[in-house]
């Protein structure tokens, strides 16, 4: 009880009210998303997602309290135990997990179905907050070093790939802003653009895809060079960067073909070229942004959007409630949800930088980053800009497991930043 005062004291009342407005305006939109003027519904009757959205988020709320009731300690000290019973869990869905939607991701629980690979985003903010706190760790200068973090990422990574969720994967490449704070050299993230943008010209020039390649290629390793050549084996690492480019190229075909599934085929040419299946795989980005476009400046007001009450937009208050905000509340609504979410992350970013031990600060740029890539590849894919891989928006978005998982992994940074003031610096 002596904690009480202090963290009512310290804690960041500006994430607080952030976070409120986020869910009080995402559950307004999910009663929008789901109501039928016909029924007429009530926002609190449990039997539509608007009044399960209201059960999920008094449950968080109730996690919230026991998160900061808890010693901040706890969270650092069983952050590789926590990371385990989470892929235990990752594993329990192989064996025993619901196929909901084409994926087998979900564990129930009596009434309650939950989808560990949304908590493995916690689970892996951890255990790479607590590796990294050893101050013997140094990004910068040993290549060995970041084995052991590859190993933490690639296992949960493998198995939610095993579960068919290849969205929840994705988002691990948000842990590269982490691993960039924290000392990764710059032209690592560089090399990682370059690949990115190699395999998109591969996918848009299939026929001449070789000679484009070559030329990236050639331009990488000459940029490259003076920077490599000056490390340890650094014209090794060049020959090997240039070699897996060249593999990425050739082997883009074989991975469209023989690993993908045909809907996530489907996802990666609809993003290149929208109009190519129109009532297909196409019609869900289609349908969002004339959802979003019809919206205009102020909107059509709350529960006056056509797209929605047709169920013209597939899982509206889930992955695309972002289409109600756009439809019902415009170019000023939509704009209100950017500036949240813009001043959330800022915020999260300010509050890791003034942190006392290393793992606070990593974990606060893990909680930044991978609320920033929901945030935008949420809004790019209803907008056209991003593939559709099936990832909420955070705090918005109906859904048990990403609300709580969220509500968790912000708060349990909410807790240790109010703990600042009494924590010696470690690093």
């Amino acid at each position: 009880m002596s904690e009480t005062k202090p963290i009512t004291k310290n804690v960041d009342w500006v994430v607080v009210l952030i976070y409120i407005a986020c869910l009080m305006i995402g559950w307004i939109n999910i009663y929008a998303a789901v109501y039928n003027p016909e029924v007429n519904t009530s926002m609190f009757d449990f039997n539509n997602n608007a009044g399960k959205q209201l059960m999920w988020i008094g449950t968080a709320a109730l996690l919230i309290i026991c998160i900061l009731v808890i010693d901040y300690k706890f969270y650092e000290t069983f952050s590789f135990i926590i990371y385990a019973v989470v892929i235990f869990f990752l594993v329990m869905v192989l064996f025993a997990g619901s196929n909901i939607n084409g994926s087998r991701s979900w564990i129930k629980f009596g009434p309650v179905s939950l989808q560990p690979a949304e908590f493995s985003k916690l689970a892996i903010s951890l255990a790479i907050s607590k590796y990294l706190s050893d101050p013997a760790i140094s990004l910068t200068r040993k290549l060995k070093d970041y084995y052991p973090i590859m190993g933490i990422i690639a296992v949960p990574a493998l198995l939610i790939l095993l579960s068919n969720e290849t969205g929840s994967m994705l988002v691990f490449a948000s842990f590269a802003i982490v691993l960039y704070r924290e000392g990764m050299p710059g032209f690592i993230p560089a090399i990682g653009i370059v690949m990115a943008a190699l395999l998109i010209i591969t996918l848009l020039f299939i026929k001449w895809y070789i000679a484009a390649a070559i030329i990236v290629i050639a331009g990488l390793v000459i940029w490259l060079m003076p920077v490599m050549t000056r490390r340890r084996g650094g014209l090794w690492a060049t020959i090997l960067i240039a070699v897996v480019m060249i593999g990425i190229v050739f082997g883009v075909d074989f991975f469209m073909n023989n690993v993908l599934q045909k809907h996530q085929r489907g996802r990666i040419m609809v993003l290149l070229d929208p109009d190519s299946d129109p009532r297909g795989i196409g019609w869900n980005v289609i349908q969002s942004k004339i959802a979003i476009g019809s919206g205009g400046f102020t909107g059509k007001g709350f529960l006056q959007g056509t797209q929605t009450k047709f169920d013209f937009v597939p899982e509206q208050s889930t992955d695309f409630i972002f289409c109600t905000v756009g439809e019902e509340h415009g170019f000023i609504g939509s704009g209100v949800v950017v500036v949240l979410f813009i001043a959330l992350i800022s915020r999260l970013v300010v509050l890791a930088e003034r942190q006392r031990s290393r793992f606070a600060r990593v974990y606060g740029y893990c909680v930044a980053g991978i609320i920033f890539f929901h945030f935008m590849v949420n809004i790019g894919m209803t907008i056209g800009l991003m593939p559709v891989i099936g990832i909420p928006l955070p705090f918005f978005s109906y859904g048990g497991s990403s609300l709580w998982s969220f509500s968790i992994l912000l708060f349990i940074f909410l807790k240790i930043d109010a703990q600042r003031p009494f924590t010696l610096s470690r690093g």
